[in-house]
């Protein structure tokens, strides 16, 4: 039974064997039952001796299990000769065997190849006497041996070397192409020959190691990877005791020759050179000293901060007052949520009940103004009464005369009380409420007042009492200035305050002319004495506080003034009007520090003023026409509801033009002027009887009229919107000088200096002749 040959430890190559130098056989002996082909003794080494001769030679040899570099199978030809005796043989299963595994490490042998081409040639050279090489013709004449003998013999060798060795001949013959026998010469098996008993358990056994050979691939695969660690380890090793064998073999140490000579030294070179070190060093130790006394600065700052925080409040006391001031703020801000819908309800009430009562008046005008016109024309028309319903309506225009002059009859006698005898029929407001109708508006606005009252009844004061609350955030800007400024509270006072002021609006009209001004009311001084003290502070000359009443009145007073101009104020009325000017005026003028904030609430307020008094012009203006047979008469129905009307447009002229200063002069001159004046009250002075009444109605008008619109000392032509008025000043002075009323005619020739139409005025003297009123114009 063949058995599987043992390892043998081959030759390694001399640069890379071990450092011990430690010497190995370089075959084992064979395995039992293995048959030696005879040859001839002298061509090859012993079995052995020859074996004995290799070991003792001085030769680093690898440990390795046969997966090294072999050095034979690479080195020797392909068609060596067998040996003749057993070592021969030995040697021969011994090469075949390597060529098998040579196989395996081809790619080591390569990469050892190229760092010991040096030492093996040494090798070679060494191992040449020992082994030796045979030619073809010794090669040829073993296989004929071989091929004979298994002729004779009618049988396969077991022999695993055997087989391996007659591989490897057959393998280098297959390499020559003249040994190969030709086509003719070979065998053609046509049935299989039988097998002897040895060939069967041979090849049992070949079966059975196959199969052992699959479970120690993985041992020997990784045998392999531990010897090649191994290897790494010894080359390393071995390389570096030979570099030092080497070093100190080959570099002696050297000894100073005193005989060699050195050039002269240059001083100038070496002073320069340590100049130049000493700079670097100096300015080094500079930047040293700069980093020091950088670092002692840091380090005095440091404790001056600390010492300071020492000094300083306490920290918990400003994270109490933090959280103070932020608790007091929510609670601030709940309050003033839950309270904010009563306070637009009570607002709303009380806004309500003022519309009503204006539109009570105003539709009560414009009623009578209907009423009392239609029956004047029914007058003049001299018409009767018919059926058909007419005698109602007749009934109930006679009630509503009659109501009409009982209320003038009681303003006349209030006005002679009063001892104002120069008022004109028709410039009274006619806002005079039945005591039914005022005693029902004073119970209503009783409730209302006791509604408001009841709305901060159950919240502590610090909380609906703006300087209570003014004070808190006082408190927060004297303590910690930076933190108050960079919370930009100037910007959340206003919006806090809004309510607790729009409480204290509740009640103010400013169209009573009784109601109380804005810097007289707790919320206007209690703002004004926080921003004063804001001020006070020189390092905050530019501090926001002092915008919060701009603020204030921009985003809750003007606001409400807007709402009382749209819906409340009543143009004609002369009272109302002075009142809300001087609101306004307050408001507009002397608090518009902060155009930017202010221009958008300004704009929307003088807008809704305009727009009032544009609606009024179309809305209450009516001065009839009569024929003069009915006006002649200055105690007829017809003239004194004419003169009525007539006046009534003076006032709102006069209204409008009290205006000046706060709404554009464009404004006023369209309305005043163009819409009112032109259209209405002229038509009404040309229509009328020349005489001192009509000088009387123009010098009211001229009064109404700005002086600021004449303040041009240059001027000799008036403003073009005066143009009709001073035709119509002419014509009356024309028809006047023809008239028993020559006297008159000076104070036509005063209104056109007073509004500056001095060339009409000069060329009417000239025209008349009046040179007695030159001196009116020089004296201008």
């Amino acid at each position: 039974m063949a058995h599987r040959p043992k390892r043998t430890f081959r030759q390694r190559r001399a640069d890379s064997s071990d450092s011990d130098g430690a010497e190995e056989p370089s075959a084992e002996a064979e395995a039992p039952g293995e048959q030696a082909v005879p040859g001839p003794a002298e061509e090859g080494p012993p079995s052995g001796g020859g074996r004995a001769e290799v070991a003792e030679r001085p030769l680093r040899l690898r440990s390795s299990r046969g997966r090294g570099r072999v050095w034979a199978s690479s080195r020797r030809p392909a068609g060596a000769a067998p040996r003749a005796d057993g070592g021969s043989e030995s040697r021969r299963v011994d090469l075949s065997t390597d060529e098998e595994d040579g196989a395996h490490h081809s790619s080591e042998s390569k990469d050892d190849a190229s760092s010991s081409s040096d030492s093996s040639s040494s090798v070679e050279e060494e191992f040449s006497s020992v082994v030796d090489i045979p030619d073809a013709a010794f090669i040829q004449a073993a296989r004929r041996k071989r091929e004979l003998a298994r002729a004779q013999d009618d049988y396969i060798s077991l022999d695993v070397k055997h087989t391996s060795a007659t591989s490897r001949v057959k393998k280098n013959s297959d390499e020559d192409p003249e040994s190969e026998p030709d086509d003719c010469e070979k065998r053609i098996p046509f049935t299989p020959k039988p097998q002897t008993l040895r060939q069967r358990m041979a090849e049992e056994t070949t079966t059975g190691d196959e199969e052992t050979s699959e479970e120690g691939q993985e041992d020997e695969s990784q045998d392999i990877w531990e010897q090649q660690q191994m290897r790494k380890a010894v080359k390393i090793t071995e390389g570096r005791d030979l570099d030092l064998s080497h070093s100190s073999d080959s570099k002696p140490v050297k000894k100073f020759d005193t005989s060699i000579s050195f050039p002269p030294v240059n001083l100038e070179i070496i002073k320069k050179q340590l100049n130049t070190r000493l700079t670097l060093l100096q300015d080094t130790h500079r930047s040293h000293l700069r980093e020091y006394e950088k670092y002692i600065q840091d380090v005095k700052s440091s404790k001056s901060a600390i010492q300071n925080l020492e000094n300083s409040s306490n920290q918990a006391l400003n994270f109490k007052f933090y959280k103070s001031m932020k608790t007091y703020v929510e609670n601030l801000i709940d309050c003033l949520n839950e309270k904010i819908i009563s306070i637009q309800e009570i607002e709303s009430s009380m806004h309500a009940l003022l519309l009503k009562q204006a539109m009570t008046f105003m539709k009560r005008r414009q009623d009578e103004l209907k009423h009392e016109s239609t029956y004047l024309q029914e007058l003049s028309r001299k018409a009767e009464a018919s059926t058909n319903g007419s005698l109602p309506a007749d009934e109930k225009t006679q009630w509503i005369l009659a109501e009409i002059e009982s209320r003038r009859a009681q303003r006349r006698q209030a006005r002679a009380l009063s001892g104002n005898c120069d008022h004109q029929e028709g410039a009274s407001s006619d806002d005079e409420l039945s005591s039914a109708d005022m005693t029902d508006f004073q119970k209503r606005h009783g409730d209302i007042l006791q509604d408001h009252k009841k709305i901060f009844e159950d919240v502590h004061d610090d909380f609906c009492n703006i300087q209570n609350v003014l004070l808190k955030f006082q408190q927060w800007r004297e303590k910690f200035p930076d933190s108050y400024y960079e919370a930009f509270i100037s910007l959340c006072i206003p919006k806090l305050l809004n309510p607790l002021i729009r409480v204290q609006l509740i009640d103010w009209n400013p169209l009573k002319f009784d109601s109380i001004g804005l810097k007289q009311m707790p919320w206007f001084t209690s703002i004004e004495e926080f921003v004063g003290s804001s001020m006070e502070d020189s390092k905050k000359e530019e501090s926001s506080d002092k915008k919060i009443l701009s603020a204030v009145i921009n985003k809750t007073v003007i606001p409400r003034l807007t709402a009382f101009v749209e819906f409340i104020w009543d143009p004609l009325s002369t009272s109302q009007t002075t009142s809300l000017i001087t609101h306004c005026r307050m408001i507009l003028e002397e608090h518009s520090t902060c155009e930017n904030e202010v221009s958008k609430g300004k704009q929307d307020l003088l807008k809704s003023i305009a727009s009032r008094m544009k609606n009024a012009i179309e809305d209450d203006v009516f001065i009839p026409l009569y024929p003069k047979s009915a006006v002649e008469n200055k105690t007829s129905p017809h003239s004194k509801f004419q003169e009525r009307r007539f006046w009534s447009g003076v006032k709102l002229f006069r209204n409008i033009l009290l205006w000046n200063g706060l709404l554009p002069d464009d404004t006023l001159q369209e309305l005043g002027l163009g819409k009112l004046l032109n259209r209405y009250l002229i038509i009404a002075l040309l229509n009328a009887t020349p005489g001192p009444d009509v000088v009387k109605k123009c010098n009211q008008v001229a009064a109404c009229l700005p002086e600021k619109w004449f303040e041009n000392s240059a001027m000799r032509t008036s403003i073009p919107q005066l143009e009709n008025f001073i035709q119509c000043l002419l014509q009356s002075a024309h028809k006047l000088s023809r008239s028993e009323f020559r006297d008159e005619i000076k104070e036509i020739i005063l209104i056109l200096v007073k509004i500056k139409a001095l060339n009409q005025a000069e060329s009417f003297i000239e025209e008349y002749h009046l040179d007695h009123l030159k001196s009116v114009i020089k004296e201008v």
